[in-house]
């Protein structure tokens, strides 16, 4: 069992959560795996890993029924998160794939319900179906995922925007261009980024600087990736792990600290933006 204490990250509702959650994509779709997957999130709920994050589009609502058989007992100790796809986003759509969730999750409310991206429903339309939910207490909080700041620009000035409570994003180390403007503009108002394909659903594992650093500290790759974001204040990383061996690994790169030195081996291999840069989607 890891040594150090969880560190957790506070949402502007005042909430605080784990800053190392689980996700979920790409689960469920296997019955092979189904058991392991399921040990997995249970032993990360174990090692204080409370935070889930899924969606509806995750194998076509797979992903929230394993999530919902993982949690069955245990639902006072995870944070739920989940997402509503764009193509329900409209007012009653957004009612009813909520309730959609909440079924294959076996739960009557969740704690976080994110727009997964933006489509052709006018964010006010969406917000309204969130208040709905939240006046309903089918839902505790809301965000977004993969909104770039003119969205987020627009999000908050729309009545009820400033309830947002996160925005979920892909970024790793290869992925930095949010560091830009939108980290710091979620910065300045605390609201935290939310990082999903921590480990670039690990394609970037076989790096030699990575295999370096992590030679050095006697640690893995993926745990030197999640360690390098969860030293910054205001990320939560959800990085995915099939079995409860890969969740205590993922735990473990809470204590992995990196030195100066390792920082500026990763800034020379993995540069920072030197200039605005589309938001990078999976």
């Amino acid at each position: 069992m890891p040594k150090s204490a969880l560190p957790t990250r506070t949402l502007p509702s005042g909430e605080t959560v784990p800053a190392l959650g689980q996700g979920t994509w790409y689960m469920g779709d296997g019955l092979r795996a189904r058991e392991e997957e399921i040990a997995a999130l249970r032993c990360g709920l174990d090692l204080g890993l409370t935070l889930i994050d899924t969606a509806e589009m995750y194998g076509n609502g797979a992903a929230e029924q394993l999530v919902g058989e993982a949690i069955a007992g245990r639902r006072d100790e995870a944070f739920l998160v989940s997402k509503v796809l764009p193509s329900n986003a409209s007012k009653q759509g957004t009612v009813k794939a909520c309730e959609r969730s909440l079924e294959r999750l076996g739960t009557d409310c969740l704690d976080l319900y994110l727009l997964h991206w933006r489509g052709g429903t006018p964010l006010r339309e969406t917000i309204e179906a969130f208040e709905e939910l939240v006046e309903a207490g089918k839902i505790r909080h809301w965000g977004v995922s993969n909104c770039d700041v003119s969205d987020m620009e627009e999000l908050v000035s729309v009545r009820g925007g400033t309830a947002v409570q996160t925005n979920q994003v892909l970024y790793n180390l290869t992925r930095r261009g949010i560091e830009w403007d939108m980290q710091p503009w979620c910065r300045e108002r605390q609201i935290p980024i939310m990082a999903y394909s921590p480990i670039e659903q690990g394609r970037m594992l076989d790096q030699p600087v990575l295999q370096r650093v992590a030679a050095r500290h006697n640690a893995s790759t993926p745990q030197v990736g999640l360690a390098w974001l969860l030293r910054q204040e205001g990320v939560i990383a959800i990085p995915k792990a099939g079995s409860p061996e890969h969740v205590e690994e993922n735990r473990a790169a809470l204590d992995l600290q990196l030195s100066q030195d390792d920082l500026a081996e990763l800034d020379q291999a993995f540069p920072p933006p030197s200039r605005k840069q589309p938001l990078d989607i999976l």
